[in-house]
């Protein structure tokens, strides 16, 4: 396990908090945990861009009443506001801290994952004797198994679902489109009507099986590729009008904008998961 996860092993637990009968954990405590580099404004901007998978049962801001109680908690003091200076944080339920988890781009995410989960499980163990909530606990912990292995699948998965980019982030796009190339066991199909040196530039460093389709490739441009590399089919064809990469014949994903345009301007990148779409898509090729 990672070595700068199991330093905060010890004293997750002592940063969980209970607030209205909920357990939850403070957002600066988990920009801590999770070493974020821009601490607490790097959590709640990944809330704010992904506002759609925190619903408020997941994560909160807390109201003044609620902060000030919470305050008394941890410091047996309260904190007068001062000409709007002092922003109330916001809290994670373990289902949102799982969620956060899953969109914090850190080394160490999944084990401190991992580790803020078993001390939510430790808490409850504590909060009650009974048969019922035992029951309720041992129900939980199963549950929270299933999670954490869909966690580690998504985190050992450097595939996705859907992504957004915005003006200017062609670093990003183009970091993305990496890691999907990467994912490839054996072949890469790629269809985009305009092919650059951009996207054989990114090509050329795989070894795997490479087509592109496209009604628009330069003579010039395939023959000084071809001088130097052989991994790339060629394939004049003028009947698609959107952007597809297709990885080992099975993930296909759907880009907005052709690659040589990633991150320019605001586009989005899907992937396909019927799999009627999918054999059809192949079976035109």
């Amino acid at each position: 396990m990672n070595e700068l996860a199991l330093e905060e092993k010890g004293n997750i637990k002592d940063k969980i908090y209970e607030i209205n009968g909920k357990y939850v954990m403070l957002d600066s405590d988990l920009a801590q945990v999770y070493h974020c580099k821009n601490g607490t404004k790097e959590v709640n901007q990944a809330v704010k861009n992904n506002i759609d998978k925190f619903p408020e049962r997941y994560s909160w801001v807390l109201s003044d009443e609620e902060s000030n109680d919470l305050l008394v908690k941890i410091f047996d003091q309260k904190i007068e506001k001062r000409g709007g200076r002092y922003k109330n944080p916001r809290v994670f339920t373990e289902e949102g801290c799982l969620m956060l988890g899953t969109i914090l781009k850190s080394d160490i995410a999944i084990n401190t994952t991992i580790l803020i989960v078993e001390a939510f499980v430790t808490m409850k163990k504590y909060i009650s004797n009974s048969l019922l909530e035992q029951r309720y606990i041992n129900n939980k912990v199963f549950e929270l198994d299933e999670r954490v292995s869909l966690l580690e699948t998504s985190f050992t998965n450097k595939t996705f679902s859907n992504e957004i980019f915005y003006d200017g982030e062609i670093y990003d796009a183009y970091s993305l489109l990496l890691k999907i190339i990467d994912t490839s066991k054996k072949s890469i199909i790629v269809i985009d009507n305009y092919v650059s040196k951009e996207i054989l530039d990114v090509l050329s460093k795989t070894n795997k099986d490479i087509t592109i389709y496209s009604k628009n490739i330069d003579n010039n441009l395939i023959n000084k590729y071809n001088s130097q590399y052989s991994n790339v089919t060629f394939k004049m064809d003028n009947r698609f009008h959107d952007r597809f990469i297709i990885i080992d014949e099975s993930d296909v994903y759907h880009s907005g904008a052709s690659f040589k345009d990633l991150g320019k301007k605001c586009f989005a990148i899907n992937k396909i998961k019927d799999e009627k779409m999918i054999n059809e898509l192949l079976s035109r090729l």
